[in-house]
């Protein structure tokens, strides 16, 4: 049995030299190295944007959308989509345990996890497709996926639904990144509050700003804002769509007495909300983007365009045990909980 780099490069087929994320093909053969585990894998969590994208294309078709990700994968050898650049992140069960990796990992044959890496860096083989689900972003499938000697994952609890800890181990960077930029007394915009990302998100800031905070909850559609009123987060629920971005920029000027935001955190998986986000904050605040529809192109150079001098923090989906953090959070609130278990279940 070989031994290969724990960061994958052994796997990169085209072109070499660069890491797994980075390649445009993998090795996807099943018969690991002595520092990988091998996954059974029962379900795929495409993330937002390229879920979106590929159900654009396939115009919600079911047996299209499956054609697109089990093509992805076939060329590729990893569920990396060409457009968006990104991937998402799968659930299974351990298969295989390479022999430099015992006793070096808390896992077992058998255990099940939550991969928190993305899939476009995951070698993957798809057998088959067993279901799409439209309005979950998931899809239920019989594979098999790699996990590198540094890959991340989580083991899933047993006393939350399996695909609702799919669910929010997808996002669960974003909660943790809003808990280290609030601060109490806060104004902080959560720019697609009403989607998955965006509850959490939007929960997480009511916690850290505080009574003399402000959260505001921004979506195009008039139910997620109906919802954000109804589960009480927020003190403002704005129906504006970012992607207008002066019409973004005068209905959070309105709702803040034109002192904007301190903190927007960007949940969204569209394209061209960058400039609603940075014109909706003051000053030296902070913008998060967590989208990966984000073009950082354009939020740098059309911050500088406005002359708006705002952090812009690219949305790392990780953040040290952000896993434990985001299930906690479901723990903690049987509203968000029973949002997801709604959506999810």
């Amino acid at each position: 049995m070989q031994h290969g780099s724990p960061y994958g490069t052994h796997r990169v087929l085209e072109p070499i030299g660069v890491l797994p994320q980075g390649a445009w093909r993998i090795d996807n053969s099943m018969a690991i190295y002595d520092n990988e585990i091998l996954i059974d894998v029962t379900a795929l969590n495409i993330d937002a944007a390229s879920f979106s994208q590929i159900k654009q294309e396939a115009a919600g078709d079911l047996a299209r959308i499956a054609s697109t990700v089990l093509g992805i994968v076939e060329r590729r050898g990893k569920h990396h989509n060409p457009v968006t650049g990104s991937g998402g992140m799968l659930i299974g069960r351990i298969a295989q345990i390479g022999p430099a990796l015992a006793g070096k990992v808390d896992l077992r044959v058998g255990d099940r996890i939550a991969t928190l890496v993305s899939l476009s860096l995951t070698p993957l083989q798809i057998k088959t497709i067993r279901k799409v689900h439209l309005d979950k972003d998931q899809i239920e499938v019989e594979a098999q996926a790699i996990l590198f000697a540094t890959g991340l994952y989580a083991k899933l609890p047993d006393d939350i639904p399996e695909k609702v800890a799919l669910a929010v181990l997808d996002v669960a960077g974003a909660p943790a990144q809003t808990a280290r930029l609030v601060r109490p007394g806060d104004t902080v915009v959560v720019v697609g509050g009403g989607g998955k990302s965006g509850m959490l998100c939007v929960y997480e800031a009511r916690k850290r700003a505080g009574p003399a905070g402000c959260v505001i909850g921004v979506s195009p559609f008039a139910t997620d804002c109906q919802r954000m009123r109804e589960l009480g987060w927020v003190d403002h629920a704005v129906q504006v769509d970012a992607t207008d971005a002066l019409a973004m920029m005068e209905a959070i000027a309105k709702v803040t007495a034109g002192h904007m935001a301190d903190v927007v955190i960007n949940c969204v998986n569209i394209q061209n909300t960058e400039m609603g986000s940075i014109l909706a904050t003051r000053d030296r605040g902070k913008v998060y983007f967590f989208s990966m529809a984000t073009s950082f192109t354009a939020a740098a150079l059309g911050a500088e365009g406005v002359g708006k001098d705002v952090d812009m923090i690219v949305g790392n989906g990780y953040a040290r045990d952000h896993a434990v953090y985001a299930l906690a959070l479901l723990r903690e609130s049987p509203k968000l909980r029973q949002l997801f278990e709604a959506s999810y279940v």
